[in-house]
């Protein structure tokens, strides 16, 4: 039987409901034998999760979502299983983290003309985060009753299209390959064909460049992809020698993304393993 293996999911060190070790349980619960841990532009739940790895039976792949950028298009890059240490990404984490912050404060400087909601409701929402960012504004905008749940909020004042939207800091996606790789990591292109909150989609020239500097596959079963998209992603994937992935890319309470929907395949994990600077953790 194949390992269920959901590699895209966050916690409470950026944008999720949860701690690292809730995390953990809630994989064990979902029937999962391989969880990955990936939040946006930090490690700090790492230790956390990998210490919950022995209490939940589930092995812990290790990694990021990073924030890119390509001629102003959103593109997120999960990188896994890279040296944390490595300095150029670390600093590469900590400028997005400060540019996410200084753009949700903006973003709540312009809501608040029209919405209750002041940047201390979005704090009280972010207490274990290291990055700030939408999501916690979303879950402000709930607590005040302006909408049902995130992704009304998305929908609405939140979304990429909006006059509230400010952008912020992102690497460019062929630069952040190279890092991962140098570093040690792996990189797989998160929901690349996820269209919803923006007009234009990041062409298929950006991910041959993604491939030259060592991108190793795409992330095409994901809810976030209607069949059209998955299966253009896929061809995609297939035209340019790179895997398939798939994940839930699950945040916990306010998005109905759920554990273990999507899932990776074994063949992808091991190539991981063997390209990656880091091992599983195991139970």
């Amino acid at each position: 039987m194949s390992p269920r293996i959901d590699p895209h999911t966050h916690s409470s060190c950026s944008d999720g409901t949860e701690t690292p070790a809730e995390l953990m349980a809630a994989a064990a619960r979902a029937g999962l034998d391989v969880v990955g841990l990936t939040d946006h532009d930090t490690t700090a739940g790492w230790e956390q999760a990998a210490a919950a790895v022995p209490t939940s039976g589930v092995a812990l792949l290790r990694g990021t979502e990073i924030s890119c950028a390509d001629r102003g298009l959103t593109l997120h890059l999960l990188a896994y299983l890279f040296d944390p240490d490595d300095d150029a990404l670390a600093e590469a984490f900590a400028t997005a983290r400060r540019s996410r912050e200084s753009r949700s404060q903006r973003m709540v400087e312009l809501l608040s003309e029209d919405y209750p909601i002041t940047w201390q409701d979005v704090v009280e929402q972010a207490v274990d985060s290291r990055t700030i960012g939408r999501p916690h504004i979303a879950d402000a905008l709930v607590a005040a009753g302006a909408f049902r749940d995130r992704a009304a909020a998305f929908d609405g004042p939140l979304a990429t299209s909006s006059p509230y939207y400010v952008r912020y800091w992102a690497l460019d996606p062929v630069e952040a390959c190279v890092l991962v790789r140098a570093a040690g990591g792996v990189p797989i292109a998160a929901h690349p064909r996820a269209g919803g909150r923006q007009r234009r989609l990041v062409p298929d020239e950006t991910f041959a460049r993604m491939a030259e500097a060592g991108l190793a596959a795409l992330e095409v079963d994901h809810r976030d992809h209607t069949p059209a998209q998955r299966e253009q992603a896929r061809a995609l994937a297939e035209s340019l020698g790179l895997g398939v992935s798939g994940s839930s890319d699950y945040h916990g309470r306010g998005k109905p993304n759920r554990l273990g929907e999507h899932l990776m395949g074994a063949a992808l994990l091991e190539r991981i393993l063997d390209e990656g600077n880091l091992g599983l953790v195991m139970p």
